[in-house]
């Protein structure tokens, strides 16, 4: 009896991981405290980046770009 592998997609760490400075405190206590980003993928081609401010939920900056280039995402804010 030949047993099948489980299959895995995990191939272990690719690139870099940021630490986790916030630990889950999404609360600010000010404005302009604590920003946080996220990349939106919308429809088949669009992608939307956004830096939003923690102390009201006021978006600071976006950016839609069709294909996601890491370097424009830099340039939200």
């Amino acid at each position: 009896m030949v047993r099948m592998n489980k299959y895995r997609s995990y191939k272990g760490k690719i690139g870099k991981v940021a630490t986790n400075i916030l630990a889950r405190d999404f609360k600010a206590a000010k404005s302009n405290e604590k920003w946080v980003t996220d990349v939106t993928e919308a429809g088949e081609r669009l992608n939307l980046s956004t830096i939003l401010d923690l102390f009201n939920g006021e978006i600071i900056a976006y950016n839609i770009e069709s294909r996601p280039v890491y370097p424009r995402f830099q340039n939200a804010g």
